[in-house]
């Protein structure tokens, strides 16, 4: 049954910390009524958040009949609960409405959320919840399977999107692809996956395992990248996760213009041709893999300026590079079924 959602952004409604929010309504854009958030009630959509059109932003799940769940949507740093959503949250849980988390807080550790939740008979949901609890053995992976990654040069870059986009282009060539979620946006949209970033240190390399033995059946698999080896707040995640995927193929990702580190402004950003190497040496420690293509995030430019990005980096780099949003994701659909070719897979 398709949900009624209302995603809640309320104060938080801006491209980078709404990333959650966006992903949904770009993917799942049927499931939604409405974005909440009261300081932005009666502007577009569509000019706030760069998606959804005519989708209305409200100011209270009074104005939204008929909903029954709310999503946040947001992905703050560290996944803390904003403490100004209490009161909306509870409002919804007493109006039976199920609650979908991607926090690091989890609404079942809250025995307010919990009492009110087991008197309204409303669910919370939190994403994030895991019990992958084995360590990487290297074992059972089926090589018929190309593995696809999605990497970057630092966190918030658009790895999601990529691997989305791939994915269902891949598909639309006849391809049995599947996309692979590794974190709360990707795993909201796909209806499953692994929130890589709250597994235990030792057992994120196992954990992608599992997601790798859960998916080969499929003849590809691109599983969206976390973090960046660039990052000091993610690269354990990411590390892990490039270990233990053990891909074929990497999708290096990027924000056009973008020149220190997300979140960490006195960090600047190395070369795309050092992260490059970086992810290439790191991946091949455990198995064969090249660096395929380039996904360029313009959002925050012209079309011409990222077309003249597009050609400058892929000359560079030597490697086919789109705005996968703005211009298709053709030519690293093609550069994954060349890969694929050429391995014989």
């Amino acid at each position: 049954m398709s949900r009624k959602i209302v995603i809640l952004t309320e104060g938080y409604t801006d491209p980078h910390r709404a990333k959650t929010a966006i992903s949904l309504i770009r993917y799942c854009r049927e499931e939604i009524l409405a974005v909440l958030d009261k300081h932005s009630q009666g502007r577009s959509c569509q000019d706030m958040l760069g998606v959804g059109g005519d989708l209305p932003i409200v100011a209270s799940i009074e104005d939204v009949p008929g909903a029954d769940t709310l999503l946040l949507g947001i992905a703050p740093p560290g996944g803390r609960l904003p403490v100004e959503w209490r009161s909306i949250i509870l409002e919804a849980i007493a109006r039976r409405m199920d609650v979908v988390s991607g926090m690091h807080e989890f609404l079942c550790d809250d025995e307010e959320f919990v009492r009110v939740a087991e008197n309204s008979g409303a669910r919370l949901v939190d994403v994030r919840r895991n019990d992958e609890h084995e360590v990487a053995t290297g074992q059972g992976l089926r090589e018929e399977c190309l593995r696809i990654h999605t990497v970057g040069n630092t966190s918030s870059c658009g790895k999601m999107v990529a691997a989305v986009e791939i994915t269902n282009g891949l598909k639309d060539q006849g391809v049995d692809a599947k996309f692979v979620a590794t974190g709360q946006s990707g795993i909201m949209v796909e209806g499953d996956g692994c929130p890589i970033d709250c597994v235990v240190a030792d057992f994120i390399a196992g954990a992608a395992e599992r997601l790798v033995r859960a998916n080969q059946n499929h003849e590809v698999i691109v599983v969206e990248g976390q973090g960046s080896l660039i990052h000091p707040r993610y690269s354990g995640v990411t590390l892990g996760l490039l270990h233990g995927l053990r891909p074929d193929g990497l999708i290096l990702c990027y924000h056009m213009g973008r020149e220190t580190v997300f979140g960490m402004d006195d960090h600047k950003l190395p070369s795309l041709e050092r992260v490059l190497e970086f992810n290439e040496m790191a991946a091949n420690f455990m198995h064969p893999c090249k660096m395929i293509g380039i996904s360029v995030n313009g959002r925050n430019f012209s079309d011409e300026e990222v077309a003249d990005e597009c050609e400058k980096v892929a000359a560079r780099l030597g490697l086919p590079a789109c705005d996968v949003i703005r211009q298709g994701p053709d030519k690293l659909v093609a550069a994954v079924l060349d890969l694929k070719r050429r391995l014989g897979k």
